[in-house]
């Protein structure tokens, strides 16, 4: 089954606890802290992997998560971390954040990743609050969690030259021809229900072909096939328009047929009406078609368009065509800019929020404050601790918290939320309800 596109849930594994522990050993009466740091939870990451031809793998199961870091333990030992939930995708997979719409990434090289839901942190063991005033810190921090959101893929294929037309005109016929592809075919509208690729060999040159199903008149709309697979045009550098010389399915003249396609490109995308196009005039061989031919040839010399009247049935100026379109092809890649980009990088995906401390007033006597890193502070804090509560109430204080609550017209009593905590607000610190 060929799949094109999927929505899944993705959430990457929570950060380990540190650990809140103290050497006792034999002839050590008063040992020092000794708690060890939580592992960091294990991230979701998409693969482009060559092997994978279709988005099918993700058609029936949708939710994807890491597993978590573990917890510290004693005598300085880390937690360990989550391991990396791999996804394997195929080569032109685009992926967008829901929520947002954003294009995270475009996956077109094998082995490229991105990491669409990075792990929680660990949180530190007691050994990294030892202050010259507190010897003995009582307390440590939790793992955050994991990042979890929606993404939908879009696959978009990845070929040199994608053949259009209206049904029935040949494509797939040409396709076989061409390369080693073998699509069905057979004499009625609709036959192409899935895209083909086709590797072709001409002389010095070899290229990608694809056999683009479904067009007709408002495909851009949704109406046919169209509107599932003209996505995968975009990335072809040059379209092959095929024409029925005979007129098709439909009894249309060629040159109607290539407006009314051309205009269902431009309508899905406008680029498109730019690409570079080659006309190719198909059954040839058939009664009243060398006519016609010589009516499209000269309407593509007057604008400049190649043009190659071709038989995919007995192969008449299949070869011509095909060597043609390596040059071309060969041309356009040289032309191309490419971005000194490394693959082996891995691309991590984090929303944007943000990072200032925002305090917003949501009712009488209540203040909401936000921000990624004072929002951290509460999550990563035992609330049940006193001491890392007061731990907590100074950081907030050097963060700035309480002058900006003060500064927004917060009073002693008034309810302070951060994050899921709520705390009543005092003014010389945050004391926790």
């Amino acid at each position: 089954m060929f799949v094109d596109e999927a929505r899944i849930f993705v959430k990457a594994g929570d950060g380990g606890a540190g650990c809140m522990s103290f050497r006792r050993e034999k002839h050590v009466p008063k040992g020092g802290p000794d708690g060890g740091d939580g592992g960091h939870g294990g991230n979701v990451v998409l693969v482009a992997d060559p092997a994978k031809s279709t988005l099918i793998d993700f058609q029936y199961m949708r939710h994807f998560k890491a597993k978590r870091g573990t917890h510290g333990k004693g005598s300085r030992m880390d937690g360990a971390e989550g391991p990396d939930m791999l996804l394997p995708v195929p080569l032109g997979t685009v992926v967008r954040d829901d929520e947002t719409g954003k294009v995270i990434s475009d996956l077109t090289h094998p082995g490229q990743r991105l990491v669409v839901a990075q792990g929680g942190n660990g949180g530190r063991g007691n050994t990294h609050f030892v202050t010259s005033t507190r010897r003995a810190p009582s307390f440590a921090e939790l793992g955050t969690p994991g990042d979890e959101r929606w993404i939908t893929m879009e696959m978009k294929l990845l070929a040199d030259a994608a053949l259009v037309g209206f049904p029935s005109v040949g494509k797939s016929s040409l396709i076989a021809r061409m390369s080693a592809a073998r699509p069905k075919i057979a004499d009625y509208p609709f036959t192409t229900l899935v895209p083909n690729l086709g590797v072709v060999k001409s002389g010095e040159y070899s290229y990608v072909v694809a056999d683009v199903p479904g067009l007709i008149e408002g495909a851009s709309e949704g109406l046919g096939l169209g509107h599932a697979f003209l996505r995968h045009i975009e990335r072809s550098a040059l379209i092959l328009h095929v024409v029925d010389l005979t007129g098709g399915y439909d009894e249309r003249e060629p040159i109607a047929s290539i407006l009314a396609i051309d205009a269902e490109l431009e309508a899905h995308a406008a680029e498109l009406a730019l690409r570079p196009q080659v006309i190719i005039g198909n059954k040839v061989d058939a009664p009243g078609a060398s006519e016609a031919s010589v009516l499209l040839a000269a309407w593509a010399e007057e604008r400049e368009l190649p043009y190659f009247a071709v038989s995919a049935v007995t192969g008449e100026g299949i070869d011509p065509m095909m060597r043609f379109v390596g040059e071309t092809v060969h041309q356009l890649r040289l032309a191309t800019p490419h971005e000194n980009v490394s693959y082996d990088a891995v691309y991590v995906y984090t929303r944007p929020e943000d990072e200032d401390l925002v305090v917003e007033r949501t009712a009488k006597g209540q203040f909401s404050v936000r921000g990624r890193h004072i929002e951290r502070m509460v999550i990563v804090t035992e609330m049940g601790n006193d001491e890392a509560v007061a731990h907590l109430q100074a950081k907030l204080r050097r963060a700035g918290v309480e002058q900006a609550l003060i500064k927004a017209g917060a009073v002693d009593g008034d309810t302070i939320t951060i994050g899921f905590v709520s705390f009543d607000f005092e003014s010389e610190g945050l004391d926790e309800a």
